[in-house]
């Protein structure tokens, strides 16, 4: 083998030479394109922090809080409610019982004289027939000033409105004297009800108000009928004397007959009774017809004239 030159050793070493240059060369744009390590302080590349700052993210490095001693926490206060008394327990009280539109001590009777009246007498007139006598009763009892009190049927007070009208402008008192007119003791206790509850319909339609008295028809009644009524909101009244003006001269009677049977029954608290119809059989009115001749005697005696009011 044929030594190298000295000119060709030259050669080679300017070869390598340059192959070393270019070989840094090539390592250095390498290495100044390579992606830089983690920074060892925050963990965070550069190249992280800059993909953070172009999503929008902050591009500071976070920074790690040093340790601290934890503080224990403090409940928060709480606010306790405001002591509220309680109420007092609430007592249901029974409702009052009805008050009855009569003294209860009127209850369970059927008044037959005004109790612990002084000298008065109360005159009244049974409506169930016809109205013959109206007329003059109420003209008697006009031209005397004498207040009188009168008992209605329903059927009654819905025939003669205008007499209803009349008795009530005169100023005198009307009282329930049932529907039909019936005998009360053989009826139950609905049909009273009906009966007197009809009645007070009519006669408040009529344009007069009867509570709170009330007639049995032909004065026909027990402890049982009497209960009844007083629930329906009535106090029974009878009478004291009955003047038997309704049987009429065909039956025996006179209007002088009537007038004496008043006064042989006076008393303080008298009840009287009269009709203001006529005898069917003979047509007379001997109650109207002895009126004023009652009026003057009884005023004679010392007594005057009220209304069934004075019960109440």
């Amino acid at each position: 083998m044929r030594p190298i030159s000295v000119g060709n050793r030259r050669l080679v070493a300017a070869i390598l030479a340059a192959i070393l240059v270019i070989t840094a060369m090539v390592w250095a744009v390498v290495l100044s394109t390579a992606p830089p390590e983690d920074d060892p302080v925050s963990g965070v590349s550069p190249s992280a922090g800059a993909a953070s700052t172009a999503g929008g993210a902050s591009a500071t490095p976070a920074t790690t809080a040093a340790p601290t001693t934890p503080i224990p926490s403090t409940p928060a206060a709480t606010t306790a409610p405001p002591v509220v008394s309680p109420e007092p327990p609430v007592t249901q009280q029974p409702p009052p019982p009805p008050v009855a539109p009569f003294p209860l001590a009127l209850a369970g009777q059927d008044i037959e004289v005004l109790p612990g009246a002084s000298q008065v007498v109360a005159l009244t007139f049974d409506a169930g027939a016809n109205s013959a006598a109206l007329p003059t009763i109420l003209q008697v009892l006009a031209d005397a000033g004498v207040p009188a009190s009168f008992f209605l049927t329903g059927n009654w007070a819905a025939a003669n409105p205008a007499g209803v009208s009349a008795i009530v402008a005169a100023g005198h008192r009307v009282g329930n004297h049932s529907m039909t007119h019936p005998g009360f003791s053989g009826l139950p206790d609905d049909g009273i009800a009906a009966e007197v509850q009809g009645a007070e319909r009519a006669i408040l339609a009529a344009g007069a108000a009867p509570t709170p008295f009330f007639r049995f028809p032909f004065g026909e009644r027990d402890s049982r009928t009497i209960a009844a009524v007083n629930s329906l909101g009535y106090v029974p009244v009878r009478w004291t004397v009955d003047t038997l003006g309704w049987k009429g001269t065909s039956g025996g009677i006179s209007a002088q007959l009537v007038a004496d049977r008043v006064l042989a029954a006076l008393r303080p608290g008298e009840i009287v009774l009269m009709h203001i119809g006529s005898n069917p059989a003979d047509g007379s009115i001997l109650d109207a017809d002895a009126l004023p001749q009652i009026i003057d005697r009884v005023r004679q005696a010392g007594y005057s004239f009220v209304t069934l009011d004075s019960l109440l």
